[in-house]
């Protein structure tokens, strides 16, 4: 499974939605949403700034979030930004691979 955050900030329909139904009620609908595409919630947090909504969350697979992450845009409340979650253990795999790559004007 990999690691994903994701970043949300509510439209104003989405700030009416959970003044009406409350954080908790919010967060158990994006569990339900998670597991329902085969992952798990690891945190969901609200915050003040650029976001208004923080979640990591495991999944299965690139297309499991892929479609979690249009469902949720496509119901209009909240706009997410997804960024893909590594871990200390991906990253020594990582650098341990030979990449030929030239800088520009190199």
């Amino acid at each position: 499974m990999a690691k994903y955050l994701v970043r949300a900030s509510y439209s104003t329909d989405g700030v009416r939605g959970l003044l009406s139904e409350g954080g908790t009620s919010r967060r158990d609908a994006v569990k339900a949403a998670i597991e329902s595409a085969g992952g798990t919630l690891d945190t969901f947090l609200y915050s003040f700034g650029e976001g208004d909504l923080y979640v990591i969350a495991d999944m299965p697979d690139q297309e499991s979030m892929a479609a979690l992450a249009l469902n949720v845009a496509a119901a209009g409340a909240l706009r997410p930004q997804t960024t893909v979650l590594l871990t200390p253990e991906q990253v020594d795999e990582a650098v341990k691979k030979d990449i030929s790559y030239r800088a520009p004007g190199a």
